[in-house]
């Protein structure tokens, strides 16, 4: 061996050197890692920094030597993750398929150098991040210089003090862990934040193409939890999603077992995205069945009530899983693809998972193109106002009406509600719908009037959107002074499951509803809470009684005797009491029997246009209400 050679060679270990321990505080945790391999559970911040408690270290030099003789060192302080090579050439490709957790490089090697290997992880966005150990001989300042300018870490003199070693090794591992920290980690929950998530993708993608394997992405989207937040406060909110970060970190911890990587490559990793959302990247799976026995773990795991302050709160979640390399090898696309698979579960009625599909890719391109179009709707005028009437039970004249909101699209024509009100309550494009909504039915009753009809009063249904926001009382006070109505003519109505949320904040707005002197309606009355004490509570003055409770009524006598109860009792507190979705002669037979007040439904007439309602009143004098209180 050369002089040269000789000078680059590391002296062997002592054998009795003690194993270090380290300690590290972070806000207001501190942990003790004792460095000897365990095994990683969950991901949690504790556990899911790897690099602390099991670091992968990897060493470059031209003399395998001085590659044994530094994992000598290593090994007797603990350490026990190496990757390494004598073949600087190859070391780019060993760091992107590997990204160890520290770097130990020489600067001076044939072929390629330390200094052209900064230099391209310093250009590469994952690489840059690993923090690099220099071993030289050389006492050049300048080479120090440039090696930090390339983003160097730490230097270590050859030949190396073992000693020196592992404190220099502790010392930048705990900088990096602090770094990360900051940057990949989610101060409210502790998980992984989506810039770590997107780097586990990059890397577990590459892994899945070059060793022909399976991957699954799993998109956590929490259900109505943009609503819980509004009504019970942030405070209560962050609680709850601590709680849901929770509950994924045992139901992973539960099912990782089968996930059997020897240095915990294999094993699940848990980020949240951002607000609501969450995720879980399962790096190899044997079949896409293992994402989907996943997922209905996690939906059993978040269903289960929460206990916050005081509150006991009820929470789903939809999920999106997107396959790789199957649906994709591109990470962006992946992750893309799951989200637009869990976006499509929330639609199917929330609560399950779906698997992402080119079908559905097309259909988010065109609930994205109707959304951008339904932005657009009231500029252009393409919202129309249907209107179906009630009609008084007794004497069957048209008593009422309900107005509807309908599309009429530029190039798809007449859109059914159903079809585009979720749209626009995700978007939140309902609020703006629904202020159009009360202006252009005050109009309405205006001109109705202006041409003598005798006018019945007209409901408008207010989105759960829109009375969250406390300002539907100066909207309607609003309307009604633009268009000259007198308030006895408008109702609206509001979803039992609305009102109960916050009961003493919506108590105050209600009241301040009522104070403008409209008529206030409770929608799909027994579908919610039902509960007495609100009917005497709310300044209510009708109920209106799901279409799901006259279903089976000539063939189930309970269910008759469950309307005729809530007849019953609206009568004793002097509501108006109105049937919705009546369309059979003996459902109306029964509501005349049980001296129901009004009634609507497809029996009677479906929603008509403003013209063709019109044709349906008589000239005045005006028909009241019958049963409504004064």
């Amino acid at each position: 061996m050369t002089n040269q050679a000789s000078a680059k060679t590391l002296p062997r270990p002592d054998t009795q050197r003690a194993k270090p321990e380290a300690l590290w505080s972070a806000g207001e945790k501190t942990f003790e890692f004792v460095m000897q391999p365990q095994p990683v559970r969950g991901s949690d911040f504790k556990n899911d920094l790897v690099h602390i408690m099991r670091p992968k270290v990897m060493i470059v030099d031209d003399e395998p030597i001085n590659i044994e003789v530094l994992q000598d060192f290593l090994q007797e302080a603990g350490y026990g993750r190496f990757v390494s090579t004598d073949k600087s050439e190859t070391a780019l490709a060993l760091l992107v398929d590997e990204r160890p957790d520290v770097l130990l490089l020489d600067l001076m090697m044939p072929l390629v150098g330390g200094f052209d290997i900064l230099r391209n992880m310093k250009a590469d966005r994952i690489l840059r991040h690993i923090p690099v150990i220099i071993l030289t001989a050389s006492s050049d300042p300048n080479h120090k210089l440039e090696a930090l300018e390339l983003g160097a870490s730490d230097f270590l003199a050859k030949p190396v003090d073992p000693s020196e070693l592992v404190l220099r090794m502790r010392n930048t591992l705990a900088a990096r862990a602090y770094q990360d920290r900051l940057e990949h980690f989610d101060a409210l929950t502790g998980l992984s934040n989506r810039k770590k998530y997107t780097d586990h993708m990059d890397w577990a993608l590459r892994r899945a193409k070059r060793e022909k394997t399976m991957g699954a992405v799993l998109h956590v989207g929490l259900d109505r939890f943009k609503q819980i937040n509004e009504a019970f406060g942030p405070a209560i909110g962050d609680r709850l999603l601590q709680e849901v970060a929770q509950r994924l970190r045992q139901c992973m911890r539960e099912v990782e077992q089968t996930f059997v990587g020897g240095d915990g490559s294999e094993q699940p990793s848990l980020s949240r995205l951002g607000n609501d959302e969450f995720a879980v990247l399962l790096p190899v799976i044997s079949r896409p069945a293992t994402a989907a026995n996943f997922a209905s773990c996690m939906l059993e795991a978040i269903a289960v009530p929460y206990h916050v302050s005081g509150h006991e709160v009820y929470l789903t979640c939809s999920i999106g899983i997107a396959v790789f390399p199957n649906d994709s090898e591109e990470t962006q696309v992946i992750l893309q693809d799951a989200g637009v698979a869990m976006h499509h579960a929330k639609q199917q009625g929330k609560n399950h998972f779906h698997f992402y599909s080119q079908g559905l890719n097309q259909h988010s391109r065109h609930r994205l193109s109707l959304e951008n179009d339904l932005r657009k709707a009231l500029e252009r005028d393409e919202m129309r106002l249907y209107y179906q009437p009630k009609y008084d039970v007794k004497s069957g004249l048209v008593s009422g009406a309900e107005a509807l909101l309908r599309w009429q699209h530029k190039e798809h024509g007449l859109i059914a509600p159903q079809d585009f009100i979720p749209l626009a309550e995700e978007s939140g494009i309902i609020v703006p719908l629904g202020d159009w909504v009360l202006q252009a039915t005050c109009k309405q009753i205006k001109a109705w009037q202006q041409a003598g009809l005798a006018t019945p009063r007209v409901a408008v249904n207010v989105s759960s959107h829109q009375f969250r926001q406390h300002r539907l009382a100066e909207t309607v006070r609003e309307a009604l002074e633009r268009s000259g109505v007198d308030p006895q003519y408008l109702t609206l109505e509001i979803t039992e499951s609305v009102i109960m949320e916050n009961v003493q904040q919506n108590l105050d707005e209600l009241s301040r509803i009522k104070a403008t002197g409209v008529k206030l309606s409770i929608d799909d009355f027994g579908t919610g809470y039902s509960s007495l004490s609100y009917l005497l509570r709310f300044p209510l003055d009708e109920l209106k009684i799901d279409r799901s409770f006259l279903t089976g009524i000539s063939a189930d006598g309970n269910q008759g005797s469950l309307v005729a109860a809530i007849i019953a009792i609206a009568r004793t507190l002097g509501l108006n009491v109105v049937a919705e979705g009546v369309e059979t002669a003996a459902q109306l037979a029964f509501l005349k029997a049980q001296a129901c007040n009004e009634c609507q439904g497809f029996l009677f007439s479906k929603p008509v246009p403003a013209e063709a309602f019109a044709a349906m009143l008589p000239r005045a004098p005006l028909v009241v209400c019958p049963g409504a209180k004064a």
